[in-house]
């Protein structure tokens, strides 16, 4: 049904034409669509993206340009305040209608908030849809109407609840000629420099193949392999859900396919090994969106006001993000990350609770590191990670649970595989040196760095750190 003459889609997490809810409703109700893209105007350092970051972000605009391009349309980029040039496109194509789906991040609902106001002011209507999630944070609280805080009884509500099946793709619309449509954004734009090449192929094709690629092998074995970093088992995906060249309703619903498909009871536990991780991704969004606070502080106010070194004071944390601590473990995570813009989770658990437990750093350093670097960084899901292993978030690891790197690879990696691939110089060391402390601080190797503490001992100091603050009544 025909609404409106001309209407906008506001493109922000959602770089798809499949099961793109707000798009293809603006399709399907306008004659005219004008799909438009506002990049952001920092320069240099920004606490939540880095140049990898913006790489893989400038690589999907431009997968998503030519599919629009294939179906009749144009995409269109400005640059600018999103209420400032959405105005503008406004009053220049004479649109009737907004569209866009929402964004449970606070600074999204803030910009949403005004483009609400800037729609009424212009007499013209607004239709944002849910599209990020499978269950907004509102959809999923507990029998007194409250947000869920422990993850267990919130997944059990979220997986009682009815799943919606993806929309159809959009493969047709018309963009009115007149409208000027800018370029594409560079990795200069924000002031910064990529040498390249990027770890994973960006945009909406290649996201499908990562997710046909999950559905054919990684999700049938996922519980046995996904803790396993040498493996390269996971699905690959927190960078298409991140920016939406996937939908999380496609990836839902085709996991289901699997598990009614699945040959054996291993295989459906992995199947929903694999979805419970769909369900944490939204637990974590839950958390943001009902407790911003957040991102500025702990979550358990137990917590707050505890004792951390200051970075600043010596080179700990410069030597932590260049894997130079002479723990294998962290090291080799930290140079996935810094060389990849990637770390298996399980090595992301493990350098965390290193910086905070290990060198007593504040996770909020830590946090902006990883999402400076992570081409897969979300902010709920980076936030809650951080969180659970300083001891200090939403349904967190209590603080005495504190992971010993030396024995963590013992348990995941114990041929070495992952750590010789990240760190050449311990190619001819054997693997069982490894998993425990050199003795007397020794080095593992001439070329390899001597440990930069004691475990044993920081984890005391990290016991005590807590016990007095709990026993401070602060």
């Amino acid at each position: 049904m025909t609404r409106y003459k001309t209407a906008i889609h506001w493109f922000r997490r959602d770089l798809r034409l499949s099961d793109n809810v707000a798009l293809q409703r603006a399709v399907s109700e306008s004659l005219d669509v004008i799909p438009v893209y506002i990049s952001s105007t920092w320069k240099g350092t920004h606490h939540w993206t880095g140049s990898g970051r913006q790489a893989f972000l400038c690589g999907c605009l431009e997968s998503l340009s030519r599919n629009i391009s294939h179906a009749g349309g144009r995409l269109v980029f400005r640059k600018g305040a999103a209420r400032e040039e959405l105005e503008k496109l406004i009053d220049e194509s004479r649109a009737e209608a907004v569209y866009w789906n929402r964004d449970p991040d606070p600074y999204g609902r803030e910009v949403e908030r005004s483009i609400r106001e800037l729609c009424r002011e212009k007499g013209i209507n607004f239709h944002d849809y849910q599209d990020l999630v499978l269950h907004e944070p509102h959809e999923v609280l507990t029998g007194s109407g409250n947000p869920y805080k422990v993850y267990t009884p919130y997944s059990r509500t979220w997986f009682s609840l009815q799943k919606t099946a993806p929309v159809e793709t959009v493969r047709s619309m018309r963009t009115p000629g007149s409208i000027e449509a800018g370029r594409i954004p560079t990795v200069s734009d924000w002031g910064l420099e990529f040498s390249g090449p990027l770890s994973l192929e960006p945009g909406e094709k290649a996201a499908r193949a990562r997710l046909a690629k999950a559905m054919e092998s990684s999700i049938s074995s996922y519980a046995e392999t996904r803790n396993d970093p040498a493996a390269d088992a996971t699905s690959r995906l927190g960078a298409d859900l991140r920016y939406g060249t996937i939908s999380v309703r496609e990836v839902f619903h085709r996991s289901q396919n699997a598990l009614a498909t699945a040959g054996s009871n291993a295989e459906r536990t992995s199947i929903q090994a694999f979805q419970k991780q769909l369900a944490w991704r939204e637990f974590f969004m839950a958390i943001l969106y009902h407790f911003p606070e957040v991102l500025e502080t702990d979550f358990n106010p137990d917590w707050r006001g505890l004792e951390w070194d200051d970075p600043a004071t010596d080179d700990k944390f410069e030597r932590w993000k260049d894997g130079r601590t002479g723990f294998p473990i962290v090291d080799a995570g930290m140079r996935q990350l810094r060389e990849t813009g990637y770390m298996h989770n399980r090595v992301r658990m493990i350098t965390a609770m290193f910086l905070t437990k290990d060198l007593h750093i504040h996770w909020r350093h830590g946090e902006s590191h990883f999402m400076q670097h992570l081409l897969d960084g979300e902010i709920a899901n980076n936030n809650g990670g951080w969180q659970w292993s300083a001891g200090t978030g939403a349904d967190a690891a209590p603080y005495f649970r504190i992971q010993n790197p030396w024995t963590q690879t013992a348990t995941y990696d114990a041929r070495g595989e992952y750590i010789k691939r990240w760190l050449p110089e311990l190619a001819k060391v054997d693997p069982k040196r490894f998993q425990s402390p050199p003795e007397g601080g020794a080095r593992l190797c001439a070329d390899y760095v001597a440990p930069l503490v004691d475990h044993k001992t920081e984890r005391d100091e990290t016991l005590a750190r807590f016990k007095r603050h709990r026993g401070s009544g602060e």
